[in-house]
């Protein structure tokens, strides 16, 4: 199969996109559909991955956290299975007690609530408010803007106090100064005593945006929450101790602390950054599976748009192709230029549709203020199965083009 073969395949191509533009253009649109789809959701999924392993460098790759059961989806409280129930609740002694092993650096208990924050009339949305400690900021990140974090003996004490993100003080303050002034939390009065700052690198959902931090002890006194899936203990080892030996030391403690037998199974759950980090890897895995089924239909509904099309463009070119064979173009020479006709119709599709899928990555990152990234090997890959449609579904038409007999085909008006 010659190169000139090739270009002349392309060139005869652009000149029937460039005469049928309109028919062209909706032949392809289903492979451009297709292809937008998949790079949206391929830079949407890259994003959030870049987050999510920006988040664990900030908290640390040691870091781990001690939940009664974990499971990758979120388990009914009011109806929990009974291995979880048989369970005892993670409590604050267990993690004052870790603390104090020669192996951690720091451990302490922390809540997740799901709240409203509100002030004179003005109330934001459901927000995550955590209840933990004056270590928050060393584990989670962010930085403290204005005012204080809490004192040892407002942890302790659980004082009704509270740090408030830079955002939504501004949404509830105003140009008012948020320091020293009320504000309620599902109804519950709390005292600002600071502002701070989530850092940039954090994803966080709409619905699960952090708002606030509060002493765990006033979270615990003043609120209920989930303490299956909303509790937990984060341990961070000290410098030089691997996870694997702060993990070890950790258990013997808490299954000596609980009384557990050496033949029974632990009653709590010990999870690493590289378990969450997999949970997420499964999640987006079948995210994208379903993406790439729905986008493989309109896929399909463009590769036999090509297929059509070129059936048509067959008979309408049966002239020429005598004259060609008639040149002494051979079958496999007719054969080779449809394909190309075919690739070149779907290729230009799949370029249109990176084009279109990267438009649309670059407006959810400014709708949602969301940093995007499209990855490179879907951009490789999109081109690929493109020309790929456009070979597999251009094979009946070739193959019709390059049987025709010249005469017959000379015939043909």
């Amino acid at each position: 199969m010659k190169l000139h073969s090739v270009s002349e395949g392309w060139l005869i191509a652009l000149d029937q996109l460039r005469a049928n533009k309109l028919r062209s253009g909706l032949t392809i649109l289903g492979v451009v559909i297709g292809v937008a789809t998949v790079m949206a959701m391929a830079s949407i999924v890259q994003g959030i991955r870049d987050q999510i392993m920006n988040t664990i460098e900030v908290a640390g790759p040691t870091t781990f956290y001690i939940m009664r059961f974990f499971s990758s989806t979120p388990l009914n409280p009011d109806a929990l299975p009974k291995e979880v129930r048989i369970r005892p609740v993670i409590k604050p002694e267990e993690a004052a007690a870790i603390a104090r092993l020669p192996e951690i650096r720091y451990a302490g208990v922390w809540v997740q609530l799901f709240q409203r924050m509100e002030y004179q009339g003005t109330h934001t949305q459901v927000l995550t408010v955590f209840g933990a400690d004056d270590h928050y900021m060393e584990i989670q990140g962010g930085t403290l803007l204005d005012g204080r974090f809490f004192t040892t003996s407002e942890v302790r004490g659980g004082v009704p106090v509270i740090v408030i993100e830079r955002r939504f003080a501004d949404k509830l303050f105003g140009r008012l100064d948020p320091l020293g002034r009320v504000l309620r939390v599902s109804g519950k009065p709390l005292r600002v005593i600071g502002v701070y700052q989530n850092p940039d690198n954090i994803f966080q959902p709409p619905s699960q945006e952090i708002g606030a931090i509060m002493p765990f002890e006033a979270a615990r006194r003043f609120f209920r929450y989930d303490e299956t899936n909303a509790l937990w203990i984060v341990v961070k080892p000290r410098d030089g101790v691997s996870v694997a030996r702060a993990m070890d030391e950790v258990t013997v403690l808490l299954r000596r602390a609980r009384g557990i037998r050496t033949a029974d199974p632990n009653s709590f759950d010990l999870i690493t950054q590289d378990q969450i980090l997999d949970v997420f890897n499964q999640l987006t895995v079948v995210f994208l599976l379903v993406i790439l089924v729905l986008s493989s239909v309109a896929l399909l509904v463009g590769g036999i748009g090509v297929m059509a099309i070129m059936m048509v463009s067959v008979t309408s070119r049966t002239h020429e192709i005598g004259v060609r064979k008639a040149l002494g173009a051979t079958r496999r020479e007719i054969l080779w230029q449809f394909l190309v006709e075919a690739a070149t119709l779907t290729l230009m599709g799949g370029i249109l549709g990176v084009g279109l899928g990267m438009m649309t990555g670059q407006g959810i990152k400014l709708a949602l203020n969301f940093e995007t990234r499209v990855p490179l090997w879907s951009t490789v890959v999109a081109c690929l199965v493109s020309i790929l449609i456009g070979l597999v579904f251009g094979i009946a038409p070739a193959a019709r083009a390059a049987r025709l007999d010249p005469v017959e085909a000379l015939r043909y008006e």
